[in-house]
């Protein structure tokens, strides 16, 4: 139990890091954030839970082809903000993110590449 009340504790805490960060330097907070924090955390967590080396490297392996459909809503989301507001620009980014990533997977399978 006192495990898991730290795993909650640092993951919360680089997740508020980062946004305290982005408050005053926006760039230094975009850095922090497009690290894969989360990632590495979740490694570490899958092997000091005693996870197997085959399914700590299947969450490296995955997470590499899953980043790759998200990128394309990071380069839409300052026009999307600019014409419908934050919580437009939230929608079509999941949106934009989702359709991305059903099209990637489907031209992956070509390849042997089952992300879904």
């Amino acid at each position: 139990m006192q495990f898991i009340v730290l795993k909650y504790l640092v993951t919360a805490g680089i997740v508020v890091l980062v946004s305290e960060v982005a408050k005053n330097l926006d760039k230094a907070g975009a850095l922090i954030a497009a690290l894969p924090t989360v990632t590495l955390l979740t490694l570490f967590w899958l092997y000091f839970e005693g996870q197997s080396a085959e399914k700590i490297t299947n969450h490296a392996w995955y997470t590499f082809w899953y980043v790759i459909p998200t990128l394309p809503m990071f380069a839409a989301f300052p026009s999307l903000y600019q014409r419908f507001g934050f919580w437009g620009a939230i929608a079509f980014s999941i949106l934009i993110t989702v359709v991305l990533f059903v099209i990637f997977a489907l031209m992956l399978r070509r390849f042997d590449i089952d992300l879904m």
